[in-house]
């Protein structure tokens, strides 16, 4: 058989690197999937489905031969949200219907857009939601009692502080024996997974030392069912299709993100180089099927992702036989997982949490005191203290507020002459000086992108041009204006045409081609004539000054009037100085 696609050249050799790989990530996403699912306020169990079906689907219809999908941290803040205001089985509608839209963009060919986000958005929320993850384990690690869950940071703190005299020192010496082999393992044993180590480990001693003297997953949640999870059709009835249609588009829309940014530390880790679009069609497929089964929102997992890669993965296979691997340990172990206690999942959660947190990258930006820095600081709050999507949306128009401002900074006007001193007689903006310049004549050079922002800057030179009664002439260099808009358009024709209305003459050189197309498609080329437009500056200044009549020289009193212009035409020489 000959294998094609992302599968070409597959070998035996390259199945043994795969079952190697899967069987190793399999085990890393057991504790990760249940982990994931209570945190999210849901049955363990359900993480574990998340982990089989998204986890082989992803794999099979992705568009990254590496990743590896399954129930992730960055969905905790927003899943745990949703099941406390909606309830679980309006969470499987969210996440069918978050599917939907990932198919969509994928058909759509939106991929690339995501690459758009900002850094310093996506850092700053990733960071707030380590911190949401991790305070949210405070509890189970401390063994509280009678802890409520909510949905906002404060009021979980608040909490915690309330209940604190419920702590459970059996809780703290188990998570605590947990934590240590999260840490110590892979300094000894690199090639074992820590947390299996540490779930292992705090459990016999649970369960040996102190017999019923903490949280279990089967005391708090009930058994695990050994077994295939089972089809339960959704009630997609209209009233909850409309309901949930905002909590899908966010599940989308950070499913998307984190799925393309792992394929993309995968892609810089192998070489190779992902499908955008087929990711998200893979993870829409995913995200469909999931909730079918139980099974909670799935996306791509970097650390996952990167253990799949260190161990040697050779194709998607290796993903699939992750899932293949979970499922079966479920049937097979799944009664023991119930003796598990919930401060062992604890410190393995805020090894997580620390791990996404991106501290080095966030205290870089922190450090470069910009924009940026802002735009990091308050989507990071607005993460923590309020929700995921007022910090997105927020982190987003601070983000474009910020880059319109720098922009609008970027248009400069500058009034030039000719430089003598150089050998091909540039013009040069320090040559305009109160002795040196012509009042008739006005050569601008206009540098920057013309759109909306900067309509200001236009403004203020025609009001300058305006006020000036002897100008006669005035020449804009375009040249360094790769881009207008139609708001950019708009002010720029309203200045000509009032410098036109004046009898001012206005020509135009080295107008590129996107202002060109745009001023050809509303009708202002014609408008000022094909006949003022000129590619060179020379072109354009012979042409004003030969139909232009000048009485007396206003400018040149002491300099020939070639040093002012640089023009070389006898007989403007001569207009102008008659």
């Amino acid at each position: 058989m000959k294998w094609i696609g992302r599968f070409s050249g597959y070998s035996t050799d390259s199945f043994r690197k795969d079952l190697v790989s899967g069987c190793i990530v399999g085990i890393v996403a057991i504790p990760l999937g249940m982990a994931f699912a209570i945190a999210s306020g849901v049955k363990p169990e359900y993480g574990l489905y998340t982990t089989i079906i998204a986890g082989i689907l992803i794999s099979l219809l992705g568009g990254s031969k590496f990743q590896i999908g399954g129930p992730t941290g960055a969905f905790i803040p927003i899943l745990l949200a949703i099941v406390m205001q909606y309830g679980y089985e309006n969470l499987l509608i969210a996440g069918f219907l978050a599917g939907v839209f990932l198919v969509l963009m994928g058909l759509l060919r939106l991929g690339s857009l995501i690459k758009f986000i900002p850094k310093p958005v996506t850092i700053g929320f990733t960071s707030g939601i380590a911190v949401i993850i991790f305070s949210g384990q405070i509890a189970n690690f401390l063994g509280l009692e009678g802890v409520e869950r909510h949905e906002y940071f404060f009021y979980n703190m608040k909490e915690i502080f309330l209940q604190i005299s419920t702590l459970n020192l059996y809780s703290v010496l188990i998570a605590g024996i947990c934590l240590a082999a999260l840490i110590l393992t892979p300094k000894y044993l690199p090639k074992v997974p820590g947390s299996l180590v540490g779930i292992i480990v705090s459990t016999l001693v649970a369960t040996w030392l102190f017999p019923d003297k903490v949280t279990t997953i089967g005391s708090a949640y009930g058994a695990i069912p050994a077994g295939l999870p089972s089809f339960t059709p959704l009630d997609l009835s209209w009233e909850r299709i409309i309901t949930m249609l905002q909590p899908a588009l966010i599940i989308a829309m950070l499913g998307s993100i984190e799925s393309l940014l792992s394929a993309v530390v995968a892609d810089e880790m192998t070489g190779s180089r992902h499908n955008s679009n087929r990711e998200l069609i893979g993870q829409g497929v995913a995200n469909i099927a999931a909730p079918l089964f139980g099974g909670i929102p799935a996306t791509g997992a970097i650390a996952r992702t990167a253990t799949n890669i260190k161990n040697g993965a050779a194709s998607p296979m290796s993903g699939v036989i992750h899932g293949i691997v979970v499922l079966l340990i479920v049937v097979l172990f799944a009664p023991y997982a119930s003796s598990i206690p919930l401060a062992s999942m604890a410190p393995i959660l805020m090894v997580v949490a620390w791990n996404m947190s991106e501290y080095k990258t966030f205290t870089h930006m922190l450090k470069t005191r910009t924009g940026d820095s802002l735009i990091l600081l308050v989507t990071f709050l607005l993460t923590v203290f309020t929700t995921l999507t007022v910090a997105v949306q927020a982190g987003l128009a601070l983000a474009i507020i910020l880059f319109l401002k720098r922009m609008s900074g970027m248009l400069a006007v500058d009034k030039v002459l000719p430089d003598h001193s150089s050998d091909k007689e540039k013009v040069q903006a320090h040559r305009v000086t109160e002795e040196r310049d012509c009042p008739q004549l006005g050569i601008y050079t206009v540098e920057g992108t013309l759109f909306f922002g900067a309509s200001h800057v236009l403004e203020n030179l025609g009001q300058k041009l305006l006020a000036d009664q002897d100008l006669r002439v005035v020449l804009l260099r375009m040249g360094r204006v790769p881009f207008m808009d139609t708001t950019g358009e708009s002010n720029f024709i309203s200045l000509v045409e009032r410098l036109m209305q004046r009898g001012v003459i206005v020509v135009i050189s080295g107008l590129r081609s996107q202002p060109k197309e745009l001023l050809v498609k509303t009708g202002s080329y014609a408008m000022i004539g094909k006949d003022r437009f000129f590619e060179h500056t020379g072109e354009a200044l012979n042409y004003a000054l030969e139909n232009l009549q000048f009485n007396k020289c206003l400018g040149c009193k002491q300099f020939a009037f070639r040093e002012c212009t640089g023009l070389s035409s006898t007989g403007s020489l001569r207009q102008h100085i008659s």
